[in-house]
């Protein structure tokens, strides 16, 4: 099972008619920290004309809050969620602070520019795809090494920790569904030489090659 999530938020900025949108982004878990980002926002830009908001929480976006933050009903808050949503994106809040350029966008405009604006901070931010799999420790011979490699290889799977002693001592991460397989191709490859020394259920991705566990 995957699923996209806001690794690492970011500020993206647009400009509409002289207004500013200024869109922050941030990973929450729950809904205090939401709030609480929110908050430090509100301070940070105290002199915002409006800081509208938006965040989704949960593998199933059980939780789901927008604010319009005095723009008129339904042109800023639930654009910005929509785009949350469209973008299949969880656990991830966004503020969008607007500075007032002297020119009104109307309803249409401003439903517009404020998805535009969380587009933009989105764009600035890492998104990675989080797996639901297992973690594993896996022990095995310097001739079994290049077979098991080889099979990781297939599946895209790349070992981000290895042990090179008297055996070797790989540790790998990987989609649950693949791991009745993926022993089965390990104990015809090596005869049977290789051992599970640690296993744990995990969800993680990968951002420039590193894995990131969660």
């Amino acid at each position: 099972m995957k699923h996209k999530v806001l690794y690492r938020g970011g500020t993206g900025e647009i400009v509409e008619k002289k207004s500013r949108f200024i869109a922050t982004t941030m990973p929450v878990k729950n809904e205090e920290e939401a709030l609480r980002f929110i908050e430090e926002l509100r301070k940070k830009y105290w002199n915002a004309t409006h800081n509208c908001f938006a965040y989704v929480v949960g593998e199933q976006n059980h939780l789901q809050r927008c604010s319009d933050d005095g723009e008129p009903s339904q042109t800023a808050g639930r654009p910005m969620l929509e785009v949350l949503l469209g973008e299949g994106i969880h656990d991830a809040a966004v503020v969008v602070t607007r500075y007032f350029g002297g020119t009104l966008l109307g309803t249409g405009g401003l439903v517009r520019a404020y998805a535009a604006a969380v587009k933009e901070g989105l764009r600035q931010s890492v998104i990675l795809e989080k797996t639901a799999g297992i973690r594993m420790k896996i022990q095995t011979d310097y001739t079994g090494l290049g077979k098991i490699q080889y099979i990781l290889g297939r599946r895209g799977i790349v070992p981000f920790k290895c042990d090179y002693t008297q055996e070797v001592c790989l540790e790998v991460a990987f989609p649950g569904e693949q791991k009745e397989q993926l022993l089965k191709e390990w104990m015809e490859a090596t005869n049977g030489q290789v051992k599970i020394l640690e296993e744990e259920a995990c969800s993680y991705g990968n951002h420039e090659g590193e894995y990131i566990f969660f």
